[in-house]
């Protein structure tokens, strides 16, 4: 397994296919196993695709100490240098795309173009995550890990999706399986959400954006999505009817074919 040294920890990472560099960056608990097989087929034939587990997720060290979406941006340029990349593409989804934020912020000479999938700006300015989404993610304790990933899929998908698509979800269900999060580093990337605001430092950002997101995402509510695109300069949204929060499954196919047209313009 490709594991490297980044700062404290040792960090999980997989290259794919050749060209300009493209790093793509996953959410909370997740790992490089919940990217779509679509997505990698589809971005290595075009870029150097850089995939990784963050700090706390998969194959990467989960240190007992507080996370910040700060510190997980830093481990992603920690990463980079290590691997001689100085300027990428940069795609992120849901606390990806926090994190994708905070990494064109501090060190936009890194970032080429952006993409934020179904991600929030955070802050008293965002539209929060519904109550009894929240109470659902909480409600782990006691429950083994099959059950923690079932109970995860209604967060990801439509009612409607999850009906007629039963083998997208029992392959979500097994992706999560591969290297599930631990409770406590469960928490610690929870604590570092709840402490993200970029709302201020939004117009800083002079890369150009594609904002994405499903308008039925029970997690991350889709106006967050539309508040990225206003604050953004020149920043460009797409909105998916009745797709929730697991966009980039969901509309895999669509959604890879828009992101190839805006980063190969």
């Amino acid at each position: 397994m490709p594991r490297i040294r980044i700062g404290d920890i040792k960090m999980y990472y997989e290259i794919h296919g050749k060209g300009f560099p493209l790093v793509m960056i996953m959410g909370l608990s997740a790992n490089k196993d919940w990217w779509p097989d679509y997505f990698i087929q589809q971005f290595s034939k075009r870029f150097k695709l850089l995939i990784f587990d963050n700090r706390g997720a998969g194959r990467t060290d989960a240190p007992k100490i507080d996370y910040t979406i700060r510190m997980f941006a830093d481990d992603t340029i920690g990463l980079m240098d290590a691997l001689e990349i100085e300027e990428a593409h940069m795609i992120g989804v849901s606390m990806g795309g926090m994190i994708a934020q905070e990494l064109v912020i501090n060190y936009p000479d890194r970032v080429k173009k952006l993409v934020l999938c179904s991600t929030t700006p955070g802050g008293p300015n965002s539209i929060p995550t519904p109550p009894e989404t929240v109470q659902k993610i909480m409600q782990s304790e006691g429950l083994t890990d099959e059950q923690i990933a079932r109970r995860t899929i209604p967060l990801l998908f439509t009612e409607e999706f999850i009906k007629n698509n039963p083998d997208v979800v029992e392959r979500t269900v097994n992706r999560i399986l591969i290297a599930p999060i631990s409770r406590d580093a469960f928490m610690r990337q929870i604590k570092a959400i709840m402490q993200f605001d970029a709302y201020d430092r939004l117009p800083k950002i002079n890369k150009p954006t594609l904002v994405m997101a499903g308008k039925e995402d029970v997690l991350i509510p889709y106006r967050n999505s539309e508040i990225l695109a206003q604050r953004i300069p020149r920043a460009k949204i797409v909105l998916y009817d009745k797709v929730g929060h697991g966009m980039i499954t969901q509309v895999a196919e669509d959604c890879a074919k828009k992101i190839l047209e805006f980063l190969e313009k």
